[in-house]
């Protein structure tokens, strides 16, 4: 950027600051449409954890969370559900809060991440996305002819690579686990 802005003040000095603002106004507006998005889906989370869904979200979730996180305590399960679910709608920065309270939560106190805050991270951070709505709506407002046409892919990317970040976390755990018994020994 600095050697694009550079560049354009020596060979057009008049329209570096014109592009300056251009980007500027176009960054906010972009803000504002997002807003818009994030506006609607926070809203709908907080009608699902108000309304008693996120219990049964949790619940439905439950077998799968209690495999993966190896946890056993409902209101962080219902936590980390609400998170799954902002995360599987694409809303990943609707799904920080949630994941902020459940991380909180599961930390022991020692200073080093258990196994689940681990666990979560990586499901966060690879995150299976049915519907990438962020991401429909970026393209939809750059003009997309068909911004949902990323669904497909998306999901194919994120099912890979969640699948190899849990294998991945889940062999780490192995090896620790070993190591930790021979040092028993």
């Amino acid at each position: 950027m600095l050697i694009a802005l550079g560049v354009l003040i020596f060979v057009n000095p008049g329209a570096a600051l014109d592009e300056m603002i251009g980007a500027s106004a176009s960054a906010l507006e972009l803000c504002i449409e997002l807003c818009a998005v994030y506006a609607v889906w926070l809203g709908l989370l907080e009608i699902v954890d108000k309304s008693g869904l996120g219990a049964k979200l949790a619940k439905l979730l439950r077998p799968i969370i209690k495999k993966l996180f190896r946890i056993d305590n409902q209101e962080i399960e219902k936590m980390i559900a609400l998170n799954m679910s902002a995360n599987m709608l694409g809303l990943g920065n609707a799904a920080t809060p949630m994941g902020i309270k459940a991380m909180q939560a599961l930390d022991d106190g020692s200073g080093t991440a258990t196994f689940p805050m681990i666990m979560l991270i990586v499901v966060n951070a690879t995150s299976i996305q049915l519907l990438p709505s962020t991401v429909i709506s970026l393209r939809s407002n750059a003009g997309s002819v068909d911004p949902a046409d990323i669904i497909l892919p998306s999901l194919l990317a994120t099912l890979v690579t969640t699948t190899i970040g849990i294998s991945l976390v889940l062999l780490c755990d192995l090896i620790k686990r070993k190591l930790t018994k021979r040092k028993i020994k």
